[in-house]
C-alpha cells in the first residue's frame, strides 16, 4: 500500500513540507488541507498596501500542487483520532493517514484595549477578503494609526505612507522601534529614515484605548494624548495556533507552540510539527523562544518531510535572521545582539566596520554598508550581527547566519574567503564582515 501523508496547512510551512517529503517518498498519496482558497505570501502583505497596490500580486501559485503530485483540499480539519490514525473535516471528510505534519500557523496577537473590536481596526491577518478589506478601508482614510514598532509594524508604516493620501503615526511601547531585535544604533538609524520618508513616530509611548462609536475615531494614549484615526493596524506579534493538536491530545504550551523534537516530532511518534505553531529553542541558551519567520518554518518543514518514515536530519536550534529595508536603506539582523547578550548574563565583545558597497566608493550608487559582529568575550564565538546599508544586506546577513549556525569564531572569520568586484562588493581591503571581526579579535587578545 502506498504511504498516506496528510499536511494540515497551505502557508510556506505546510507547502514546503508536501514538497520535501515527494522528493523523500517519491511513491507516496500526499494530501494537504487547508482553509483558504487562496494563500497570500506571508511576507509580502505589508507590500500590497504601497508597492503592488493588490493582493493577487501576493499569492502563492498552486501550480505546485499540480507538479508535485500532491492532492488540494480546502477544507479545515476538526478533529484527529490519533489512535486510529484518521482526520474529520467540517466537510464531512474522512481521512487516514499514516503520517501527518501539522503546519497550522499562528494567530495575531490581539491587545485588551478597549475599543479593540470598533470597525476599521485591523490586525495582520493572512487571510486575502480580509486583506481586501483593509485595503478599501484605507481607500478611505485618511489618518492612520499602527501600533506595535516591530519590523511588521515599520513595514505597514512605510507602504502605507508610499500611498500618498494618508498620515501614518507609527506608536511603540519601548524607548525606540525594533528595539527587540536590533541594538539602539541600528533603531535610531531606521527611525531617522521614517521620519525623513514622512512617518510620524511615537516611541515611548503606550496605547490606553481606540474611541469611536461605530468605527474608530481616534486613540488614546496614557498620556491623555488623542491621535485622530480612521483606520488603526495592530502590528504586536503573533501567537502559535496549537488548538488543533491540544484539542487531539499532543503536548502543547499555548504561548511557545506545538512541542516538538529535534525531528520535528510531536508526542505522537506519527505527527510532526513545523513552523509558527511549532516550539522553538534558542541557538545559545538552549531556552524556549517564539520566532514568527517564513524561513524558520521552511527550514522545520524541510526537516519534517525528510523525517517522516526515516529519520534523515535533525533541525537545530533556530537562529532569527532578518532582514528589511525602508527606502535606500536596508537592514539586517542574525542571531543575538549585545543587548540581549548582555541581558543573557553573556560577557561579550563588539566590533563594527564600514565602508562603500562597492570600489571604489565613486562608482555611481555606492553607499555605505556598516557591519556590527556580537562575540562571546572568552571563547570568540560568534553570536550575532547586525548589517545597514543597501541591497546586499538581505544576503550578507544569510552569511552571518551561516557563520553562527556553525559556530565560527572571531580567528576563523579574519581569514573568511570571499569574492569581490567593484560593482558588486566592498573592496578586498574593506571588507566589512572580515575586519568587523578583525577589530573584536584585538579587543578580545587586549581584554585578556
Amino acid at each position: 500500500m502506498e504511504k498516506e501523508i496528510v499536511i494540515i496547512g497551505g502557508g510556506p510551512a505546510g507547502i514546503t513540507a508536501a514538497i520535501t517529503a515527494r522528493r523523500y517518498y517519491p511513491n507516496a498519496d500526499i494530501t494537504l488541507i487547508r482553509k483558504e482558497e487562496r494563500v497570500l505570501i506571508p511576507c509580502g502583505i505589508p507590500y500590497i498596501f504601497g508597492t503592488i497596490e493588490s493582493p493577487e500580486k501576493n499569492l502563492i501559485p498552486d501550480t505546485i500542487f499540480e507538479n508535485y503530485k500532491i492532492n488540494l483540499f480546502i477544507d479545515e480539519v476538526t478533529s484527529i483520532n490519533k489512535s486510529a490514525r484518521t482526520l474529520t473535516t467540517a466537510n464531512g471528510k474522512n481521512l487516514n493517514y499514516h503520517k501527518m505534519i501539522m503546519a497550522t500557523g499562528s494567530f495575531p496577537l490581539v491587545p485588551p484595549l478597549p475599543g479593540v473590536d470598533l470597525g476599521n481596526v485591523f490586525v495582520v491577518n493572512k487571510e486575502l477578503e480580509y486583506v481586501r478589506k483593509l485595503l478599501a478601508s484605507l481607500d478611505k482614510a485618511k489618518d492612520v494609526v499602527i501600533i506595535g514598532g516591530g519590523f511588521i509594524g515599520l513595514e505597514f508604516a512605510d507602504e502605507c505612507n508610499k500611498r500618498g493620501n494618508l498620515n501614518v503615526t507609527l506608536i511603540e511601547l519601548l524607548p525606540h522601534c525594533l528595539l527587540l531585535a536590533c541594538d539602539e544604533e541600528i533603531c535610531i538609524r531606521v527611525e531617522k529614515k521614517l521620519l525623513e520618508r514622512g512617518v510620524n513616530i511615537l516611541p515611548g509611548r503606550k496605547a490606553k484605548s481606540i474611541l469611536g462609536e461605530k468605527n474608530v475615531q481616534y486613540v488614546e494614549l496614557e498620556n491623555g494624548q488623542k491621535l485622530k484615526a480612521d483606520v488603526v493596524i495592530l502590528g504586536i506579534g503573533v501567537k502559535p495556533n496549537g488548538k488543533l493538536a491540544l484539542n487531539t491530545g499532543l503536548e502543547v504550551d499555548e504561548k511557545k507552540g506545538i512541542s516538538v523534537d529535534d525531528f520535528m516530532r510531536t508526542s505522537d511518534k506519527n505527527i510532526f510539527a513545523a513552523g509558527d505553531c511549532a516550539s522553538k529553542k534558542c541557538y545559545l541558551s538552549g531556552t524556549p523562544i517564539t520566532i514568527g519567520l517564513a524561513s524558520i518554518a521552511a527550514t522545520e518543514a524541510r526537516v519534517a518531510g525528510a523525517n517522516l518514515f526515516s529519520m534523515r536530519r535533525r533541525m537545530e536550534c533556530a537562529i532569527s535572521i532578518f532582514s528589511t529595508c525602508f527606502g535606500n536603506l536596508a537592514i539586517g539582523v542574525a542571531g543575538m545582539t549585545e543587548k540581549k547578550a548582555r541581558e543573557f548574563g553573556i560577557d561579550v565583545i563588539s566590533a563594527e566596520a564600514s565602508s562603500p558597497d562597492k570600489h571604489p566608493g565613486s562608482i555611481p550608487e555606492a553607499q555605505e554598508l556598516g557591519v556590527k559582529l556580537v562575540f562571546e568575550k572568552d571563547t570568540g564565538l560568534l553570536i550575532g550581527g547586525q548589517i545597514y546599508g543597501g541591497n546586499a544586506v538581505g544576503e550578507m546577513i544569510n552569511i552571518i547566519g551561516a557563520m553562527i549556525q556553525h559556530k565560527m569564531r572571531a580567528d576563523e572569520i579574519c581569514v573568511f574567503q570571499m569574492g569581490t568586484h567593484p560593482m558588486l562588493t566592498a573592496s578586498p581591503i574593506a571588507y566589512q564582515i572580515v575586519n568587523a571581526a578583525q577589530i573584536a579579535l584585538m579587543k578580545i587578545k587586549e581584554k585578556r
